[in-house]
Order: structure tokens, then C-alpha cells, then sequence
């Protein structure tokens, strides 16, 4: 099969293009330079010469705080720049799968999201991608939309390296204990995302590795694993103020996944763990 990786050099772009290209299909990898998805022309013409069978969109605009003041930008990513994607791949019979998120739900309640609860983004990052889905859900009929939260990997900036980092240059951090979710490494999340599209399941879902942690117990881990001697102390939101705001809650339960017959991602801890010791440089 032909598999079309738009956002090629994002942390999960990346970590796409490093599994499909040892996976024997033919792998058409873009950069943001390389294709600008929200030039409608551009997508058009680039998808009618490859005609690829499955169009993955890692692409995004994922700055959630900078949402708040490049409004326009947001929308013209995550929004304008899926529906060209949805258009041609339609028009090509491609199937066309969205990285979505869970800053869709208000964070307000207290068991973890379905697929099919009712959205309430927060800030303008939200809105942006749940109006990506909304026009995944109108213009294809061939669409997956995998929501997930709280990513890191190999590549790329995240959580778990700016804890690192933090802890070369501090012997003390506070980080927010009640912002609760699901740490997601990235290659689970991709392995997930291949599997997905060579179905014909298709529909929304929530994908992260299992288990839930606030972001001060994310960091007291990682601090665990590394063996790193550093006071964490927690920090409400109002501590710790951002431009955007944050859900509360932002555990995605993977019902959909389950349903369809999908093995569930392990446990966040496993997954920090083998990340941690995979990636040396980390230590």
C-alpha cells in the first residue's frame, strides 16, 4: 500500500515515518516545507500524482498557548489544512486518518471521555482541532480520528526532556498536581495508528497508554526511573499560570479501541520506563 505522512518531522511524524519505513509499504513522507497542507492546490496536485492508498495527518499546530494570540494560524493549520487533505483524499478514494486531541472536552468531568461524549474545547488549540474533526466527519467517508493526550518520544521537545533538563540546573521544581491524564509515548501511539489504517474500522478514537497520573506524579516518575535527586512540589493551576487554559481532566477511555478489537495500550509507567532506557542520552 501507498502511506502518506503529512508533519514528517514532528515527535509523532517522526516516529511514523521510523516504523512504516521498515514496514514494506511505500512510505511518501512530508515535511511542512516540503508540503504546505493548507494550500489547497499543492495537497490537490501532490495527492492525485501519488494516489496513495492512506493519508495519515500528523501535521498540526500544537502550540496551545500561542492559539491563543494566532488564532488564524491555528484554524489554518489544524482545521483548513485537514480539509484539503479530506477533500483529496476523497476524491482519490484515500483513506485519511486525523490526529486529534483531548483539549476537545472541557476537562470537567470524572471518568474518563468516550469516544462520543460531547465536545467543549476550552481554548482556541481545542476549537482549532475539534474543527478538523468536524470536517473529517463531513467531507470523508473514509476517516479514522484518533484522539490522544499528553505525548512524548524520541523525538522533538516534551515533558519528560524539560523534567530532565530541569533537573540538570535545579535541585527543586514544583510542577501542577491537579491537571490529571495519560502520558502516551509515541511509539505505541504510532504502532496503534498502523494498525488502524490497514482496517476498514473506521470511525473515532482515543488512544494513550493506560493508567492516569497528574503531571507532578508524571515527573516524580520520571525523576524515579532516572535516578535524578531533585524536591518535586506540587503546584495548583492558579500557581502556575498559562494563556490558555487546561482541562482538569483529560483521560480518554478507549471504548472504541476495545469494541473493535484493538489490544489496549500498556501501562504509562512500562512505557516511561523502556523509553527512558531506550533513549541513553536521556540518563
Amino acid at each position: 500500500m501507498k502511506i502518506m505522512v503529512t508533519g514528517a518531522n514532528g515527535q509523532l511524524g517522526q516516529e511514523l515515518v521510523k516504523q512504516l519505513s521498515s514496514s514494506g509499504h511505500d512510505l511518501f513522507a512530508f515535511t511542512k516545507t516540503e508540503l504546505d497542507i493548507t494550500d489547497i492546490e499543492q495537497v490537490d496536485a501532490v495527492c492525485n500524482d501519488i494516489r496513495p492508498n492512506i493519508i495519515i495527518n500528523a501535521a498540526a499546530y500544537t502550540n496551545v498557548d500561542g492559539a491563543e494570540t494566532n488564532q488564524e494560524l491555528a484554524f489554518q493549520v489544524n482545521e483548513i489544512g485537514q480539509r484539503n487533505l479530506a477533500v483529496a483524499a476523497e476524491k482519490i478514494g484515500a483513506k485519511i486518518c486525523y490526529i486529534s486531541t483531548d483539549y476537545v472536552f472541557n476537562g470537567q468531568a470524572s471518568s474518563p471521555y468516550t469516544e462520543y461524549m460531547n465536545v467543549d474545547p476550552l481554548g482556541v488549540y481545542g476549537q482549532s482541532k475539534y474543527a478538523g474533526e468536524f470536517l473529517t466527519k463531513t467531507l470523508s467517508t473514509k476517516y479514522f480520528i484518533v484522539r490522544t493526550a499528553w505525548v512524548y518520544g524520541e523525538f522533538g521537545p516534551n515533558f519528560v526532556k524539560t523534567m530532565l533538563k530541569l533537573a540538570e540546573e535545579k535541585t527543586e521544581i514544583g510542577v501542577v498536581h491537579d491537571q490529571i491524564g495519560s502520558p502516551t509515548y509515541t511509539v505505541d501511539l504510532a504502532e496503534f495508528l498502523i494498525e488502524l489504517v490497514q482496517t476498514e474500522k473506521y470511525g473515532i478514537y482515543h488512544s494513550t497508554n493506560s493508567g492516569t497520573c497528574s503531571w507532578y506524579e508524571f515527573a516524580k516518575e520520571i525523576f524515579k526511573v532516572t535516578n535524578k535527586d531533585i524536591v518535586v512540589n506540587p503546584l495548583t493551576s492558579e500557581q502556575f499560570p498559562r494563556p490558555a487554559k487546561r482541562p482538569a481532566y483529560s483521560v480518554l477511555g478507549d471504548l472504541s479501541l476495545r469494541i473493535n478489537g484493538f489490544t489496549p495500550r500498556r501501562h504509562w509507567k512500562d512505557a516511561l520506563y523502556e523509553y527512558i532506557n531506550k533513549n541513553n542520552n536521556l540518563l
